[in-house]
């Protein structure tokens, strides 16, 4: 039988369809990475820096915005420097590097969202006993098996993409390593690839989305029956939804793009699946910094408190 060589090195061919123009995507994505970065580092510091803020529900808040700032950090500067610099290639151990640390990190997208679901019900349902069932020692059974999870499906879907043989191609057409764009290069049977790939959907996303549902749905039948005095625990927990909605629609839409082929362009396709990472990171610091009224204030002091010391004249 005659040796097939499998390909080392890949060409990200993402929005090649856009010939002359593609380095115009440098304006727009370079806008969303420092909008990223900014308003997460200020949402991180602003939860570190204030004691009032050292409580379960704006951890979970910080904990989300670390996720935020550095799942970006991952992908988006090589593909600034490939719209700008047309640098494209990328060997198959970085992809698979470039993989893991996006889809792991990008899995605590939808676990932060579970904790922070069980601290409004702890909150809403049963506050005489939220700091309680709060406290780090009792809510580790709640963390230590969602971790557990995240780690063995991501290694096992990268420790399958990386026995693959990939001689059929060395274009991806995508803008950054990820695992379907990768098998889709691959020769031979991905039929485990996709298998595993929809089991992770399904016990990462699907099983996440359940459980928050089922959170909420609790909550706000817990409120409708306290009345008024429910209401405005409730605010925060629209915050949420509204994350959450944004988040997981997102993911859907990317997800479905490579399961649905015909009919959706290719540019579309690679402009879902990069915004399921990328948007979340820009808009959740936004909708977090606007709608929480401890953290907005508390924005708005630190900024007028660097605007004083501009405003100072030195002696």
């Amino acid at each position: 039988m005659e040796n097939v060589s499998s390909n080392k090195h890949f060409i990200l061919n993402g929005f090649n369809e856009l010939g002359a123009l593609r380095p115009v995507l440098f304006i727009p994505f370079f806008i969303m990475f420092v909008v990223s970065l900014l308003g997460n580092s200020l949402l991180l510091y602003i939860v570190i820096s204030q004691r009032s803020l050292h409580s379960p529900m704006y951890i979970l808040i910080a904990g989300m915005a670390c996720v935020d700032l550095s799942l970006p950090v991952f992908f988006v500067p090589n593909m600034l420097l490939s719209f700008l610099f047309d640098w494209r290639r990328i060997s198959l151990i970085g992809c698979l590097v470039q993989m893991h640390f996006i889809h792991f990190v990008g899995t605590f997208q939808s676990t932060l969202l579970v904790w922070m679901a069980l601290d409004r019900y702890f909150a809403i349902c049963t506050p005489l006993y939220y700091h309680e069932r709060m406290a780090l020692p009792r809510f580790l059974k709640f963390i230590i098996p969602l971790v557990i999870r995240n780690v063995v499906m991501i290694t096992v879907l990268l420790s399958l993409a990386g026995t693959l043989s990939f001689c059929a191609s060395d274009v991806m057409n995508h803008c950054f390593c990820e695992h379907m764009a990768l098998v889709e290069l691959a020769c031979g049977s991905t039929a485990i690839n996709s298998l595993m790939g929809l089991i992770s959907v399904f016990l990462i996303l699907v099983v996440d989305f359940i459980i928050i549902a089922a959170s909420y749905v609790v909550i706000f039948t817990s409120v409708l029956k306290s009345g008024k005095s429910g209401v405005k625990a409730l605010h925060t927990c629209v915050t949420h939804i509204v994350v959450i909605t944004v988040t997981l629609t997102i993911a859907l839409v990317a997800f479905l793009s490579y399961r649905i082929r015909n009919g959706v362009p290719a540019a579309i396709r690679v402009f879902f699946s990069t915004m399921y990472p990328l948007f979340p990171s820009c808009f959740n610091p936004i909708i977090y910094g606007i709608r929480t009224t401890e953290i907005r204030q508390h924005i708005v002091k630190t900024l007028r408190c660097c605007r004083f010391v501009q405003t100072v004249p030195h002696s």
